[in-house]
């Protein structure tokens, strides 16, 4: 997969250039091109904002470098703007991402685009109902959620199946050695060799977890006659 950013800040990435990301990087599972927008200005300043037409507080980002530097690139893929009228950003856009060959992503800035920019991209997305100072940082999070994703990226090839949201439910708790530690000890079916028994215990403690942490996520699911059975025995411990 190849992942191109249009960003005024193209250092702030260096988070995505490390640990297993930026191994996957060095092997070519991936490749990330920065392109810093700032570089396609015309003026002798460099300018890349200006004052909104009809008035108003701060500055907003034009179209043209924009535009440029997107067509500077041989191929987009699906391109993305963050900004928080977007549609919220979850698992599954990442996992709909990981499919893609390339990828493009806007990072906005100031009091945001000229409203044409909007016209260039594919999707809008956000990480959620808040503001920061620029689209950086929610541009990194959703490419590492999806590339993390990609065959190869992670050690264990069943990891991010297993992991929360995957199956639309928390993840189940886990423990490493000490099996005692300080009197408090590891569940006794994780020991038990008993594979069926332990896998039974990670479905309901992943029930319980999202139960307890996040019920919303239950609203419309479509439990299995075993996960009525699990929740009707989670509550009654819970009572």
């Amino acid at each position: 997969m190849k992942i191109n950013v249009l960003t005024l800040f193209p250092d702030m990435f260096t988070p995505l250039q490390v640990s297993m990301l930026g191994r996957g990087l060095e092997d070519g599972k991936w490749d990330l091109n920065l392109v810093n927008f700032r570089d396609f200005t015309t003026d002798v300043h460099h300018h890349v904002d200006d004052t909104p037409y009809g008035g108003g507080a701060g500055m907003v980002l034009q179209i043209m470098p924009i535009k440029k530097a997107l067509d500077s690139l041989p191929s987009t893929g699906k391109v993305i703007i963050t900004a928080p009228q977007g549609k919220t950003f979850n698992e599954q856009v990442a996992q709909k991402w990981a499919k893609e060959d390339e990828l493009t992503f806007i990072c906005g800035h100031y009091e945001g685009f000229d409203q044409r920019v909007y016209e260039l991209a594919d999707e809008t997305v956000s990480i959620g109902d808040y503001v920061l100072t620029g689209g950086e940082l929610p541009t990194m999070s959703m490419i590492d959620a999806t590339v993390r994703l990609i065959p190869g990226i992670l050690g264990n090839a069943a990891s991010p199946v297993e992991e929360s949201f995957s199956h639309g439910l928390l993840e189940y708790p886990q423990y490493t050695r000490p099996a005692d530690f300080e009197g408090n000890k590891v569940p006794e079916v994780l020991t038990s060799g008993n594979h069926q028994k332990i896998a039974e215990w990670r479905h309901k403690e992943a029930l319980k977890v999202t139960y307890l942490h996040r019920p919303d996520m239950l609203k419309d699911r479509q439990f299995t006659d075993e996960e009525k059975k699990m929740l009707r025995e989670i509550k009654s411990e819970l009572d």
